[in-house]
């Protein structure tokens, strides 16, 4: 009976992918807070500020409705989907 372990390095991937740091551009950084995150965390925190403002679409749970903070993000966009969400605050990111 062969029995396969793996190791744990402690860290996922490195410092690569979701779980590098990165930097927000400073109209990210008025959601997301200034300090270098992971990918991850960046997710996170702007759905946090999403679910905390009611900015989810009521109707179509999809939509993202901006307020002042995410037209400068979601590039003068009223309405977004989660989905184009993501690639837009990915543009207000630096390695």
């Amino acid at each position: 009976m062969a029995t396969t372990s793996k190791k744990s390095s402690g860290s996922k991937g490195g410092g690569k992918g979701l779980a590098a740091e990165v930097k927000p551009s400073a109209d990210l950084a008025a959601i997301v807070g200034s300090d270098p995150i992971p990918r991850s965390e960046v997710t996170k925190r702007v759905w946090d500020y999403v679910k905390k403002h009611g900015l989810q679409d009521q109707t179509n749970k999809r939509m993202i409705n901006a307020d002042d903070k995410l037209l400068k993000i979601f590039g003068g966009k009223k309405q977004v989907s989660m989905f184009e969400m993501t690639a837009l605050v990915n543009k207000h990111l630096t390695a």
